[in-house]
C-alpha cells in the first residue's frame, strides 16, 4: 500500500473545528488542499497527521495549539496612540491591518482594543492558543516536483 512519505506532493479534503465543534475551515464541496509533505507549507501538526497516510483513508486528528498556530503569547500586545495609526482610519476591536516591526518585517495584527487615543494591538495569529480538530481525507499522492 502506498503511504505519503516526506517530499511527495498530496491532495487533502478537511474540515477543521474548534474544540467546541465551532467548523472554522473546510474543503467539502471545493479543491481539496494540496502541500508537499516536509515542506513547511501546512502547520506541523497537519503535517504530522497526514504523514503515513493512504490514498481514500480518513482519520480524526486533534492538533494541540503548540503544533498549530504556537501559544497565546501576551508579548505580541502592544499599545499605541492613535497618532501612529493612518489618520481617519475606522478603529474597532476585530479589525487586521498590516504593520511593520522596527525591522522593516511586515505583520499582520490584530486591533484587540481601543480605549479613546489608547490602541492595544495583538501580533497573535488569530487561531494562537487553540486546540484545532480535523477530518481528513487524503484524496492523492503524486511524487514531489
Amino acid at each position: 500500500m502506498n503511504v505519503v512519505q516526506s517530499g511527495q506532493r498530496v491532495k487533502v479534503h478537511y474540515v477543521g473545528t474548534y474544540e467546541d465543534g465551532t467548523e472554522f475551515d473546510s474543503s467539502t464541496g471545493g479543491t481539496p488542499l494540496e502541500f508537499t509533505l516536509g515542506q513547511s507549507q501546512v502547520i506541523p501538526g497537519f503535517e504530522k497527521a497526514v504523514a503515513g497516510m493512504s490514498v481514500g483513508e480518513k482519520k480524526q486528528v486533534r492538533i494541540e495549539a503548540v503544533d498549530a498556530y504556537g501559544e497565546y503569547d501576551d508579548d505580541q500586545l502592544a499599545t499605541v496612540d492613535r497618532s501612529m495609526l493612518p489618520e481617519g482610519m475606522e478603529l474597532e476591536a476585530g479589525l487586521q491591518m498590516q504593520a511593520e516591526t522596527e525591522e522593516g518585517i511586515p505583520l499582520v495584527v490584530t486591533i484587540a482594543g481601543v480605549d479613546g487615543d489608547q490602541i492595544t494591538l495583538d501580533g497573535n495569529h488569530p487561531m494562537a492558543g487553540k486546540v484545532l480538530n480535523f477530518a481528513l481525507q487524503l484524496v492523492e499522492i503524486a511524487e514531489g516536483e
